[in-house]
């Protein structure tokens, strides 16, 4: 429709220029002595609107011959980011299906054409040690920190996970202290690589960064907080006075939990303070029962009648515990009580058969002289032992999951 209407308009306005020639019988004349030119207004109007036409046509031609190479090299360049586009989609879908050699064959031609290379060898990074090509990833985390900026968050985070998967965590925490600021990425890989450099301090800081922006919930925080606690416990418990000080620092709900209250007693049992080790057990069971901390309660020699009294009261509350029963069994044996040692060793290996009450049966029986039992009992506790030996060697050993 717009089309007719210029057709319309041009033959229009054609025709009124035509009919308005007719009528204008005007001249013009061009005087260069000793020449005379005269023209009709006319043909003078339409050789200056040829001329401008010309003249405009010839300044758009030199202007386009000018500015062809810029129009040339914009559009290789335009090209070139299509094709380098195209390439970092195809590394991107390869990486993600498992097909980590066309993903690396992929990065390596965006990196070739210069657009996205810091990216591409990032990912290509990641492709060559899903294939366990650690020299070529090595060299691609190279490129790709002179094709970024030394800050380049996406590198430093690929290079840290990838040293965490080789358990080099020293170089994953030295990787990751180039970061200005760490988002929440950056701190869970810090602090995997803090727990498997066994810094516990540090672990239970960002514990506390991590729950505050919503990674874990309270009882996941909880959980690694209390991992650690046991865990600086255990690396203090050669030093009594660095122990008493870290005791005295962590807070009160989590010393009564279980497995601090374990790993605190176990160490102040090591140190020769029995006494605090006998305090830091009761008081977590009388918070949180737990049968393998009570089962510690024996170790603490001070203040046995006192000890087995409790662990009587205890029993009325948890009459099926084979731990408390084996717990009760020593007390009593050493208190002489043999009679009641044996009933309760029994009592505690007709619950749940183990090597501890099997093996304190035994001697036991060497102390009142039944040398038939005694035989009978050690072969059951070896047996016992061997056998949890074998299951735990074929488990194996898990470290604690974040």
């Amino acid at each position: 429709m717009r089309a007719l209407f210029w057709v319309v308009a041009i033959t229009a306005l054609a025709a009124g220029v035509v009919a308005a020639a007719r009528y204008n019988a005007g001249y013009a004349l061009f005087v260069l002595p000793p020449y005379r030119l005269e023209v009709s207004l006319n043909l003078l109007f339409a050789l200056a609107v040829a001329g401008f036409a010309l003249g405009y046509l010839a300044l758009r031609a030199t202007s386009a011959t000018l500015s062809l190479p810029r129009k040339v090299h914009e559009y290789r360049a335009a090209r070139r980011r299509d094709q380098a586009h195209a390439a970092l989609i195809e590394t991107v879908r390869e990486f993600f299906a498992g097909r980590y050699a066309r993903a690396e064959k992929a990065a390596g031609r965006c990196i070739a054409l210069g657009e996205h290379a810091g990216l591409a060898a990032t990912f290509a990074a990641r492709a060559a040690h899903e294939l366990r090509a650690f020299e070529r990833r090595d060299d691609y985390l190279s490129q790709a920190a002179r094709l970024a900026s030394e800050d380049d968050a996406v590198r430093i985070v690929t290079a840290a996970e990838l040293l965490l998967d080789q358990r080099r965590f020293q170089e994953a925490l030295s990787v990751l202290g180039a970061l200005p600021r760490k988002h929440t990425a950056a701190l869970r890989l810090e602090l995997k690589a803090q727990q498997l450099a066994r810094n516990w301090e540090q672990v239970l800081a960002l514990v506390d960064q991590l729950e505050k922006r919503g990674v874990y919930d309270a009882e996941h925080a909880e959980q690694i907080r209390r991992y650690a606690q046991a865990e600086r416990i255990e690396r203090q418990g050669a030093d009594p006075h660095a122990l008493d000080e870290i005791w005295q620092r962590i807070p009160q709900r989590q010393r009564r939990d279980p497995k601090v209250a374990l790993a605190a007693a176990r160490s102040f049992i090591a140190c020769g303070k029995s006494g605090q080790a006998q305090r830091i057990i009761e008081d977590s069971l009388e918070a949180t029962w737990d049968s393998e901390l009570v089962a510690l309660y024996a170790e603490c020699a001070e203040g046995a009648v006192t000890a087995i009294e409790r662990a009587e009261i205890w029993l009325r509350q948890h009459p099926g515990d084979a731990a408390l029963l084996l717990t009760l069994g020593r007390l009593c044996a050493h208190q002489a009580l043999w009679g009641k040692a044996q009933s309760y060793l029994e009592a505690s290996l007709s619950l749940e058969p183990g090597y501890p009450a099997h093996l304190f049966l035994a001697q036991l029986h060497e102390k009142l002289g039944t040398a038939d039992a005694a035989q009978r009992h050690y072969r059951a506790s070896l047996e016992l032992a061997v056998a949890e030996l074998r299951q735990d060697t074929a488990a194996g050993h898990r470290p604690m999951s974040i």
